[in-house]
């Protein structure tokens, strides 16, 4: 494998896909791409990366905007943690560096929100520093070259790939090397139906000349989801009013905001859980929306009660901002809470 270096490189040159990350290397913009693709996939994240960009040119209006105007941006990717780490790692670089973002990979790990694997990504692609990065398509493409059936999630195979992936990358261009290496995963050496006919590397693979192809990577059990039950109760008045509130607990979309909520242990069609509300006696249900919003270690089954008052003045449950629901388009909400908004066109 003494050629892999230079000929993954050039094969990249080659078929890479025309990203806009890849025509600079402005570490904020690659920092931003990077963070969006932790938990997205290209073809998603593209459009938010633009917006993302064209809303927060320069790492100064990142920092200086608020973090209502930042979740906005990112409503829809999910993992909101990414955008909250991302805003308070901006006025870091903004205020403390005054605007000088890290070069190397020793300083880029202590900003929120970086890990070993974005670190690596910015310092080589931004400042050629040899650093290997190993995702899932790196992980795929060298346990199918290598037949490596260690299992990826564990603690031993991870290691193992990274050091293998670090002694492959031997070139003077540690950025290219690392950026075709997982554009050899995504789009060549693919989960499924790779193209394995067509491949530079069909005479070294190991797992295509034993046939183990479609059993490699190898993965460890994994982990059970949980389920979890959300009752929403959307509640409107005869003005157009309705209340929400900003999630604040360490749970999922945190920062976000949403309508009053009873989370129950199971399934739970019975209404009076509007019970934990003091509303009137004169609201009435007139809808019960249900939507299942899968995570990657959780699936939400959600039920969203919609209740009509005829005025909201007085019975605001604490903690709970009253607003005017042709204005509900300007809060970030959960996307399960988004998509009902937009049903009732209001976003």
């Amino acid at each position: 494998m003494s050629r892999f270096s230079s000929a993954l490189i050039v094969w990249y040159k080659h078929n890479k896909r025309e990203l806009p990350w890849r025509e600079t290397r402005d570490p904020y913009c690659v920092w931003v791409s990077e963070i969006i693709l932790q938990q997205t996939r290209v073809n998603q994240g593209l459009n938010y990366y633009i917006n993302f960009i064209n809303r927060f040119p320069s790492i100064f209006d990142l920092a200086n905007a608020t973090e209502d105007q930042v979740l906005m941006q990112w409503q829809g990717l999910g993992y909101y943690s990414r955008a909250r780490n991302m805003h308070q790692a901006a006025k870091y670089v903004a205020f403390e560096l005054k605007g000088q973002f890290p070069t190397t990979y020793d300083e880029l790990i202590k900003l929120k929100g970086v890990g070993t694997y974005t670190a690596a990504a910015i310092s080589s692609i931004c400042f050629n520093e040899q650093r290997t990065v190993v995702d899932g398509n790196v992980f795929r493409v060298l346990t199918r070259l290598f037949d490596i059936s260690t299992p990826i999630n564990s603690s031993k195979g991870k290691k193992e790939i990274e050091a293998l992936a670090q002694d492959l990358n031997v070139g003077d261009d540690y950025g290219s090397f690392n950026q075709a290496l997982m554009e050899f995963g995504a789009i060549q050496c693919t989960p499924k139906l790779p193209k394995c006919n067509q491949c530079i590397f069909s005479t070294e693979c190991i797992a295509l000349s034993k046939g183990t192809i479609d059993k490699l990577p190898i993965k460890e059990k994994k982990i059970k989801i949980k389920k979890r039950f959300l009752n929403f109760i959307f509640v409107m008045d005869a003005n157009n009013m309705t209340i929400i509130k900003r999630r604040n607990d360490n749970d999922i979309w945190k920062g976000l905001y949403q309508f009053p909520i009873v989370e129950t242990p199971k399934d739970n069609l019975d209404d009076k859980i509007l019970n934990n509300f003091s509303f009137n006696d004169d609201a009435i249900i007139t809808s019960i929306n249900n939507y299942t919003h899968k995570l990657t270690h959780q699936t939400l089954h959600i039920r969203i009660f919609s209740l009509k008052v005829s005025d909201l003045e007085g019975q605001i449950p604490d903690g709970f901002n009253m607003i005017e629901m042709c204005k509900i388009g300007e809060y970030a909400l959960p996307k399960p809470l988004e998509n009902f908004c937009n049903e009732l066109e209001f976003l």
